[in-house]
This record gives structure tokens, sequence and C-alpha cells, in this order.
């Protein structure tokens, strides 16, 4: 297990406060409010080792930077802002889709991933 230190729990705190996939630029963005002299090589330390740990987990999205969220969540999905480029967990999930599988094939997990515009751009 890694040592706590400010920048860590700073770090932590973003992701807990913000409930919804970050990426590195946008976690930096966030902690430096606390840290002010935080850098990026710090926060990818951070975020590899709580991916190693297993407190966060990757969102890929594809053509993307990966983005990261905190793990244990119930299953979900995500919606991407293709204004803003920012991503928003969904909560809930339509089922069952083995469906759309091709015959004789067998579902084993999924991933849906949105795309549009966010309210906030929306507005703009």
């Amino acid at each position: 297990m890694l040592r706590s230190t400010r920048q860590r729990t700073a770090i932590r705190e973003v992701f807990e406060k913000t409930g919804r996939p970050l990426s590195t630029e946008e976690v930096l963005k966030a902690a430096k409010k606390q840290v002010p002299g935080l850098g990026i090589a710090t926060v990818y330390r951070a975020v590899k080792g709580f991916l190693e740990e297993g407190d966060l987990v990757t969102v890929a999205i594809p053509g993307e930077p990966p983005r990261y969220e905190l793990a244990g969540k119930r299953h979900h999905h995500h919606f991407h802002c293709t204004a803003c480029g920012k991503v928003f967990e969904l909560e809930g999930c339509p089922g069952d889709l083995s469906y759309l599988a091709p015959k004789g094939f067998r579902l084993e997990d999924h991933e849906l991933l949105l795309y549009g515009r966010c309210t906030r751009c929306l507005k703009a």
C-alpha cells in the first residue's frame, strides 16, 4: 500500500466529489485548487497506485485518453459529451442484451457509451 500524502488525499477527494469519470488533466486541474504545486507526474503516479490498489477503474472511450472512476460501483454506463469532452455516469442498464449477439455466440459482458451534448454545452 502506498503511503498517504497530501497530494494523494487531494486526488482521491477529487474523484469522490466529482462523481464522474475523469482524465488525468481534469484531476490535475481540480486537485491543484487544494495543492497548488501539484504536477501531472504526481497525478499519473497516484492514479497508477489507486488502480493497482483497486480503488479506481479505467473507463475506456474509443479514440480518447482513458478516464478513471472510483471502483466498487454498481454496473452502469457512460455518456460522452462531444462538445466539452466530459464523461458522465449513467445510472442503470437496459438489461440483458444477449439477443443482439450473433446466433451461436454467448454474450459475457457489455459496455454502452452514449454520445451527445451535456446540458451545459446545450445552453452555451
